[in-house]
């Protein structure tokens, strides 16, 4: 019987929250979280009943009774602390966007080959059932030749200059935080885009509030994305072929259920892809997996593809201006 792995979080904010309570959904395991805050920590830890504390990222990592660590704070921190995990010896899921520039990635990366160790970016809605699905229909030709990916992320944030996605030094802005979905997504559909176009209009505090990308690729494919953080978008996404089209349902990067239609626009399948909780254990399955496995990267979403989509969003911000503390 394969040994269950244990999880250190680190970063006991919201998108852990939700996280650690996927994990339960899922049956994994949680051994431990760490902060800066030693209460933020004990809180937690008392509302998900995890059993090990530590008031510093530094004694988490080095806990014997973790095996993954989480990465859950902002963009800014995320080579740091994963670089801080691998070196500890621990596997890392880190949250997307993974990290704020192909740098950083690339670091993150070689370390983990280095260690040997597994690294996987927490971009969720690539291990979602109806993303599994898509890819099925996508490889076995269902929609014909794949023309073009539309996808939107557009939120109403807090306009509040202190709020985290108002801040470049959290690494503020739609782009980092909601655009990497539609990106992410646009390539899981038609991989490395050959050509990237993008415009934008900032915020007071100068991060990227409303962002248009156009990426194309060699075979003539298209997506056409966009983010913004002060309107409600309408949060579909579709994928456009010859033959047959994929309207997904709203909330298009969370758990949910899709359509094939066929060019007279008859629905060929429907297909439910609701599950229980957020949907964010299947990633977690998807690192154990890869870890009891022995191999050091899977196939859904490989290290090195999300350095490279890490390249692609440097490529946005550099055409629309947006540049972070330090760089």
């Amino acid at each position: 019987m394969t040994e269950q792995l244990r999880w250190g979080i680190l970063g006991p904010g919201g998108i852990a929250d939700t996280f650690t309570k996927d994990l339960a959904t899922g049956g994994h395991r949680v051994a431990a979280v760490g902060s800066r805050s030693l209460e933020s920590a004990q809180a937690f830890a008392a509302a998900h009943g995890i059993p090990n504390v530590h008031g510093s990222y530094e004694s988490l990592v080095a806990d014997p009774e973790v095996d993954i660590v989480y990465v859950a704070t902002p963009h800014p921190f995320h080579a740091e602390q994963a670089i801080l995990a691998l070196n500890a010896g621990k596997h890392v899921l880190v949250e997307k966007a993974f990290t704020v520039n192909r740098a950083q990635a690339q670091a993150v990366v070689d370390l983990a080959t280095e260690k040997k160790l597994v690294v996987l970016e927490a971009m969720w809605t690539r291990f979602l059932p109806h993303m599994v699905r898509i890819r099925e229909l996508l490889a076995a030709g269902a929609l014909g030749e794949v023309r073009v990916v539309i996808a939107d992320h557009d939120q109403k944030i807090s306009t509040d200059p202190t709020h985290r996605l108002q801040d470049p030094a959290l690494g503020g802005g739609a782009l980092l935080d909601l655009g990497i979905y539609p990106v992410s997504f646009a390539w899981d559909v038609f991989g490395e885009p050959s050509s990237v176009y993008a415009i934008s209009s900032p915020t007071p505090t100068g991060v990227d509030q409303n962002t248009a990308i156009v990426l194309g690729y060699p075979e003539g494919g298209q997506a056409l994305l966009h983010t913004t953080l002060d309107a409600r978008g309408p949060s579909t996404a579709s994928i456009i072929g010859t033959e047959a089209r994929i309207e997904i349902e709203p909330v298009w990067y969370f758990a949910v259920s899709f359509d094939l239609i066929g060019p007279d626009d008859v629905v060929i399948e429907h297909f439910d892809g609701t599950v229980e909780g957020r949907g964010m254990q299947y990633q977690a399955a998807e690192i154990e997996r890869i870890i009891h496995s022995g191999e050091i990267a899977g196939t859904v979403l490989p290290p090195e593809e999300s350095v490279a989509i890490i390249g692609t969003l440097d490529e946005i911000r550099r055409q629309i201006g947006l540049r972070y503390p330090g760089e």
